[in-house]
Order: structure tokens, then sequence, then C-alpha cells
């Protein structure tokens, strides 16, 4: 027998189903709804990227196996442009492409953001795709 990981991850990565089973745009637009709710602490001033379009992708990437910050970069960097636009990233005007953030920019706002409000939030995501216990004699 295995021994069993220390790591809240895999029971919270089972959570959403299976992991061969892609994500759809409506679980992307979900876990939108509450990562809004984590305040940006950023300064307003020269922002090139929302705080929600970086913080869904960093989310997408660690739900997809990724376990660092430049892991995180990677995925970002790899990702296609309709997953790009799902994330909230915008269309630059001249080019028609989604820019992707520079790794560096990810990890700052990772390490400026509150973390007890990020993960209430992934905590709320997470609760809401649990589904509800059946009561007894429903099985």
């Amino acid at each position: 027998m295995p021994a069993r990981t220390s790591s809240p991850i895999p029971s919270a990565l089972e959570q959403l189903g299976s992991l061969t089973d892609p994500l759809t745009s409506s679980d992307l637009v979900d876990l939108r709804c509450f990562l809004i709710l984590v305040t940006d602490p950023r300064d307003a001033r020269g922002l090139r990227y929302p705080a929600l379009a970086l913080l869904c992708a960093a989310v997408s990437a660690v739900l997809t196996g990724a376990r660092s910050l430049i892991a995180i970069g990677e995925w970002i960097t790899d990702a296609p442009q309709h997953v790009l636009g799902v994330l909230g990233f915008a269309i630059d005007p001249l080019t028609g492409l989604r820019p992707v953030p520079h790794a560096a920019t990810v990890r700052r706002l990772l390490q400026r953001v509150d973390g007890d409000a990020l993960d209430a939030a992934i905590s709320a995501y997470l609760q809401a795709r649990t589904l509800p216990p059946l009561a007894p004699g429903q099985a």
C-alpha cells in the first residue's frame, strides 16, 4: 500500500472530478466569480493585466499540475489564445493577439495578494463544486 501524501492539494483536486476531463468555459466563469472577490494589491497606475485574469491563469495552471511559480509562468506562456480569452486577457488591438504576462508579473502579484482572501475564494469555489450529500434513501 503506497504512503499517503500530506498535501491537501490532491484531495482538493479530487473534488473537481476526473483529471482527464477538461474544464469547461462555464467552470472557469464560475472560478472568476469567486476570484473577483480577491483585492488587487497593486497600484492602479500602469496596470497592463487585470488581477482577475492573472489569478485565474495561476489557479488554472495549478489545477492542471503546475507546482512552482516557474511552472505557472510556463503554463500561461504556453496557453492557447482562446484559453487566454476565457481567462480574461484582452486582445492587443495592434497585433490581434492576447499578450501573456511575464512570469515576474505573475510572481509579484502572487507574492502581494492576500493569501487568506485567495484561500477563501478557492475554498468557496471548491465547496460550490462539491455535490450536496444525499439524504438517506436517495442512493
